[in-house]
């Protein structure tokens, strides 16, 4: 059967997440709908990556198996999709194509921005109090020596590894933003906000090199922090070839 991929931008502040869930809304809910209010047909979709609820991205994919031949309805999807959620673009695949497992990497960026400003604080994490940059960097260069992120992964996910490529691993400064950026083949449930929000510790002081590196080596998602907010983070790409 004919299988399509979707792909989608949206901003999650009002959703439970990217993935249908029952009693709750979700980015997957209003595209499967306005699929269905435009094609005429109901579509089952598999999603890419499953972001949490308040993560927001830039790109994302679903894929959908359809007899009836589909042309790119984005213009009138998006007509009818909430002003949050946007198709970019729908086009066939190979027949065995999968968006989630053809995926090689993806890559997620966390906004910080530490002066108050009302046009960042639904799209970036408040930190108003200085953070050493130097030793953020530090760790996040750290990062990159290890394949086990047992650490970073909250309780009850259902993977069977906690083993991660990590391709790329840094902060950087731009305009009024700090932003982390990190590039993986998989990503763990809650790995880039316990990784932010262990690194800020250090940024903060509150821990050292040695106790960053002993956090990882535990394999205890316990010593981590994953307090930081969904509001600073975005699945900027998923990159298939």
């Amino acid at each position: 059967m004919p299988r399509y991929f979707i792909e989608v931008s949206y901003k999650g502040t009002n959703y439970s997440g990217f993935q249908k869930q029952h009693n709750a809304n979700s980015v997957q809910a209003e595209v499967e709908k306005a699929l269905e209010i435009y094609y005429r047909q109901k579509f089952e979709l598999t999603g890419s990556s499953r972001t949490d609820a308040g993560v927001h991205a830039l790109q994302n994919f679903f894929h959908f198996d359809s007899d009836t031949p589909i042309e790119d309805g984005s213009y009138n999807l998006n007509a009818i999709l909430p002003d949050d959620i946007v198709t970019k673009r729908i086009f066939m695949v190979a027949d065995d194509a999968h968006c989630r497992f053809d995926a090689i990497s993806r890559e997620y960026h966390y906004y910080i921005y530490q002066k108050k400003d009302p046009f960042l604080q639904d799209r970036a994490c408040y930190v108003p109090y200085p953070v050493d940059i130097t030793l953020m960097q530090q760790a996040a260069r750290e990062i990159m020596n290890y394949t086990d992120f047992s650490s970073f992964s909250k309780r009850n996910t259902q993977v069977k590894t906690f083993t991660c490529n990590i391709y790329m691993s840094e902060w950087v400064q731009e305009a009024d933003c700090l932003i982390y950026k990190v590039k993986a083949n998989r990503f763990l449930r809650g790995m880039v906000k316990g990784l932010v929000g262990t690194m800020l510790l250090m940024g903060k002081k509150k821990i050292d090199f040695d106790d960053f590196k002993t956090i990882i080596e535990s394999k205890d998602c316990s010593r981590a922090d994953f307090s930081v907010p969904s509001t600073g983070l975005f699945l900027c790409k998923v990159i298939f070839s």
